[in-house]
């Protein structure tokens, strides 16, 4: 097999494997997967909604339930890769949102756990819940998304 046959091989395994739930690939490898818990009858989601719904400007699921957004440590390589694929802006640059949209009286930013399993655990007891965690996190007993 040639060495281009095999490069678009390799592409198509991976653009193949992205699309499971994972999030792209980042040129420092760190991937992430959004979830939600089993009762939140959503499959996918689009970027510009879940953006939204960790910004607070978008609070219910399209069954009303109440969106329960959570985020990872700010040190978080999955927080990083989610911050700037979905919500399009650095750590620091959301940090900085919600210290300006608290100190003027206009809301308070998504629960913040420390690991990924608290996330998981969190989404599990929560029906509104989304958060996400890297790639390699066990995700069973919650739902994988698929972000469009």
């Amino acid at each position: 097999m040639s060495r281009l046959r095999i490069s678009a091989f390799l592409a198509l395994a991976v653009g193949v494997a992205a699309q499971g739930g994972a999030g792209p690939a980042r040129a420092d490898g760190a991937q992430f997967r959004v979830i939600v818990n089993l009762a939140n009858a959503t499959s996918d989601v689009d970027r510009r909604f879940l953006a939204d719904a960790f910004f607070k400007k978008t609070t219910r699921w399209a069954d009303d339930d109440v969106i329960r957004p959570v985020d990872l440590a700010p040190g978080s390589a999955a927080r990083r890769a989610f911050s700037e694929e979905v919500l399009r802006r650095s750590v620091e640059a959301v940090k900085s949102y919600w210290q300006q949209a608290v100190f003027s009286g206009h809301g308070v930013p998504p629960v913040e756990l420390d690991s990924e399993s608290d996330v998981v655990k969190f989404v599990l007891k929560n029906r509104g819940a989304v958060g996400y965690v890297s790639s390699r996190t066990d995700t069973s007993g919650v739902k994988v998304l698929v972000v469009r």
